[in-house]
């Protein structure tokens, strides 16, 4: 296994002392024997990453800058070709429960309220390859040991970085032939089973990271990133609060999102759309009116025009039942809002992607410079 900064998939013959975490794949791969009483057939390392440029906007289609970082989560994996059984063990396992199914009957079960069980993150992944099988593939057991130094809860993508490596490993498991951008897009599509209505930042990075750049990555119309080199000798500090906020087990994070929909469909609709209902994603409603930033500023101040709205009003605004707007608009743990915050959400938005743009183009072109991507790599 060689420095890989981006998510990677490997034979442990690959395995080399010169590797950075070539200690805790030892580790692991002890503790892998220990549990299954065999050697694993391969290992994943997906992860974790900061954002630079870009808060709570790639759910709205719209550009960010993030990096992946060294902490990672690390799998060793063995295949169950005749035993059906998806068989997990943590290396902390005074924190993190054992956990076995059947890789055929198995369901995530979004809470409404508290964090998720940590193995319904990789049951995430493990569905989320399912749903790219044909019904006449075999579904094939796992015994997979896991070890991870990204610190959860911490806003560096500790749970996408463990979605990812389930996604990964089961890919590989099944001989998918997957590249990178389409390993992420799975990624982050069925994260969202867990009840997170992210919009893909944290997979894509996963996938598409580069020794010694930054990522633009762009989501609409497609997914796209470009490599930014970042300065040579440059350090980045990430400092810890040691405060801990899983956006699983609140409504915080849905809650934005909601808001975000909401108020793209308020200016859709007050611009008498007449398909109103689908532009939930600012960056769709921007193409549809073939308008700038700064006109959709304009829009935003001038149709979304109170920071706090009632449900009760929306419903009025849209004609829409009290049920009809939880079912077009609300998830499972936002059903109880009653107040949304629409100008405040789309101001953020709008305003925050002029501002990174701007920077992004005014920045010293020897220091920050985009570089070449080289070709898609398979993630198998």
């Amino acid at each position: 296994m060689t420095d890989n900064t981006a998510a990677t998939c490997v034979l442990p013959k690959s395995i080399t002392q010169k590797h950075s975490s070539y200690g805790r794949i030892q580790e692991l791969r002890e503790f892998y024997c220990s549990e299954f009483g065999h050697e694993p057939k391969f290992y994943v390392r997906v992860p974790g990453r900061v954002n630079i440029i870009g808060e709570h906007v790639d759910y709205c289609g719209y550009p960010v800058i993030p990096m992946a970082i060294d902490q990672c989560i690390l799998l060793a994996v063995g295949i169950s070709e005749n035993d059906m059984q998806l068989d997990l063990r943590n290396m902390e396992k005074e924190k993190y429960e054992n956990f076995q199914t059947d890789i055929n009957e198995f369901n995530i079960n979004p809470k409404t309220s508290g964090a998720p069980a940590w193995y319904n993150y990789f049951l995430c992944g493990v569905k989320g390859i399912f749903e790219t099988l044909n019904e006449t593939q075999p579904r094939l057991g796992m015994t997979v040991a896991i070890s991870g130094n990204i610190p959860p809860a911490s806003g560096v993508s500790s749970s996408s970085a463990l979605v990812s490596s389930a996604v990964l490993a089961t890919a590989y498991v099944h001989q998918l032939s997957l590249d990178r951008k389409q390993l992420a897009s799975v990624s982050a599509s069925c994260e969202r089973y867990i009840g997170t209505q992210g919009g893909g930042m944290d997979q894509a990075i996963a996938y598409l990271a580069k020794e010694g750049c930054a990522q633009f990555i762009e989501f609409h119309p497609t997914l796209k990133a470009t490599p930014l080199q970042l300065p040579k000798g440059a350090c980045f500090v990430v400092a810890n609060s040691l405060t801990e906020m899983n956006k699983a087990a609140t409504s915080d994070f849905n809650q934005r999102v909601v808001e975000c929909r909401l108020g793209s469909c308020l200016i859709a609709y007050s611009l008498k759309l007449s398909n109103w209902r689908d532009m939930r994603v600012l960056v769709k409603l921007q193409e549809a009116l073939s308008c700038s930033l700064d006109q959709m500023a304009v829009y935003a101040q001038q149709y979304v025009c109170k920071d706090l709205y009632t449900r009760s009003e929306l419903c009025k605004i849209f004609g829409l039942s009290t049920e009809e707007f939880e079912k077009e608009f609300l998830t499972a743990n936002t059903k109880n809002m009653e107040t949304f915050k629409l100008q405040q959400r789309i101001l953020h938005v709008v305003n925050g992607i002029r501002q990174s743009t701007i920077q992004l183009y005014e920045t010293d072109e020897e220091d920050v410079q985009m570089v070449s991507s080289g070709p898609a790599v398979s993630g198998t």
